[in-house]
């Protein structure tokens, strides 16, 4: 089960994965979006808000008549680049329901799931969450972002910990700057600001890119657990410091 499957990242991972013969639900609040989705990759599909309770549990219930081995919380977002003075308190709560409770409801919707397909097929099951490098690294204006993904962030490691012992994986994946047809357009309202957080960046990643890394995490042997995956174009070092321009050895 891949969420945020209408777009971006989750889209890109909805289609690595069936490329590498999994069967795959699509989760994702926009249903045309999933339609051409399951029309392009034969995916199943479910339209949910995740923010929405009745929503998650509805998913809950379409995901009960199969094993359910995998779910990747891919949906989320950013809004706005407020400085924590001028915070737009709304937009906060938003990114905090968007990031980090829709992951803590689907967990609890979905794990008693995941242990059944455990236990039933001995075998193990998955967990994975894309967060990103802001849930780790603090910047100017991305404070109300950096809280809600350092909260999904949170959800994961503590998880881990609460699932010691049984055989479920619980992944995360960070990515840095990865340029896709939506996020900062969303995060910034603006096309002119969303293309100049990219502009001169030699080769950030795309969305294939962050898929290609959850699809290898998810297809690893069962034993190995990537606990934490920071990936990041070559052309960014850290959160703050990205080298605009070509890219070349120094004499």
């Amino acid at each position: 089960m891949v969420t945020g499957a209408s777009s971006g990242i989750g889209r890109a991972t909805v289609v690595a994965l069936r490329q590498r013969g999994w069967d795959v639900v699509g989760v994702a609040r926009r249903a045309d979006r999933l339609a051409e989705l399951a029309d392009e990759t034969g995916a199943d599909v479910f339209a949910a808000d995740l923010t929405r309770q009745a929503d998650v549990d509805a998913l809950a219930a379409y995901a009960s008549s199969s094993p359910v081995h995998s779910l990747v919380h891919v949906a989320g977002g950013a809004l706005g680049a407020d400085r924590v003075e001028d915070g737009d308190s709304d937009g906060w709560l938003r990114m905090y329901e968007m990031n980090t409770l829709s992951a803590q409801r689907l967990v609890k919707a979905l794990l008693p799931q995941l242990r059944r397909t455990a236990r039933d097929e001995g075998t193990h099951v998955d967990l994975l969450f894309l967060t990103s490098t802001a849930a780790h690294t603090a910047y100017p204006g991305g404070a109300g972002y950096n809280a809600a993904k350092a909260g999904e962030a949170m959800v994961a490691n503590a998880l881990r910990q609460e699932l010691v012992g049984e055989p479920i994986r619980v992944i995360e994946i960070a990515p840095g700057m990865v340029h896709t047809e939506e996020f900062s357009l969303v995060r910034l309202g603006d096309a002119e600001a969303a293309d100049a957080v990219y502009e001169g960046v030699e080769a950030p990643l795309t969305a294939g890119d962050v898929a290609d890394v959850i699809a290898y995490s998810l297809d690893a042997p069962g034993h190995v657990n990537l606990d934490h995956v920071t990936v990041r174009p070559v052309a960014q070092a850290a959160a703050h410091l990205v080298h605009r321009g070509p890219l070349a050895p120094r004499a």
